[in-house]
């Protein structure tokens, strides 16, 4: 960030008391400013907030820097009072680019989402899915019988897809993980990694009697038959690192967990 100027800071907050206390503590040092009129976003909490800030005011365009004040802080920077604007002035940018769906219902409802994690297709009931997947129009999997499947960006492929024994991707490889839960048949297929403009589409073969929904970070769907996916073209948004331990480091991290 420019360091010839104090930045305006819009702070934004879980519902966490730990949070509420941290906000009116910053607010009470720094001021507070209204997102659309501020130069950086810092939110307080922990991923799920982080995720529900980048939904709600990505569309400004404003850098985001968190701060871990919740359960899972992968997206966060560690908490501190002390130098706030000093660790604003020295942070690195990561530029995310979600994926847009668009989500067809049985009742012939349309509904678009995006997802900076994933976009994940579960079954409802006790019976498994049974889905087609299409690449670019091009069928590539007539029917896939499993629990569910998912397509992550790199910035969620430590996530939900992670558990799903997905792949982890660095930032900055134009892919995305097609990545099946529970699969099975065919009980092998372990997924694949596509180019990030890749169109996926999911059918649904046999949605009355084994219905499924589809889940764009936190906004479900239920009752769908056809989910297209793709990176959004025109949406990016810029979250902010401390430059010790910034995100593509702690992507790097993760797979050497032992």
């Amino acid at each position: 960030m420019n360091s010839a100027q104090t930045p305006r800071v819009a702070f934004l907050a879980s519902a966490s008391s730990d949070a509420q206390e941290a906000l009116q503590a910053l607010v009470a040092e720094h001021g507070q400013h209204e997102p659309d009129e501020a130069d950086v976003l810092c939110a307080l909490g922990g991923d799920g907030f982080m995720l529900q800030t980048l939904h709600r005011h990505g569309a400004l365009g404003k850098p985001v820097y968190g701060m871990k004040l919740g359960g899972v802080g992968f997206l966060m920077n560690q908490y501190q009072r002390q130098g706030l604007l000093e660790r604003l002035r020295a942070a690195e940018p990561s530029v995310l680019r979600p994926l847009e769906m668009v989500a067809q219902t049985e009742s012939g409802a349309s509904v678009g989402s995006l997802a900076y994690n994933e976009v994940s297709l579960l079954r409802q009931t006790r019976q498994a899915a049974h889905l087609s997947i299409e690449l670019n129009g091009k069928l590539r999997l007539e029917e896939l019988i499993c629990d569910g499947v998912l397509v992550s960006t790199p910035a969620g492929s430590t996530a939900y897809n992670f558990s799903a024994h997905g792949p982890i991707m660095p930032l900055g490889a134009s892919v995305v993980a097609l990545t099946p839960i529970a699969p099975f048949r065919p009980r092998r297929w372990r997924g694949a990694l596509l180019k990030a403009q890749t169109e996926v589409r999911f059918r649904v073969l046999d949605p009355y009697k084994r219905p499924v929904s589809a889940t764009a970070d936190s906004h479900e769907v239920r009752d769908v038959v056809d989910v297209t996916i793709r990176e959004s073209r025109d949406r990016v948004v810029t979250l902010l690192f401390d430059p010790e331990h910034n995100l593509e480091e702690r992507i790097l991290s993760e797979q050497f967990v032992v």
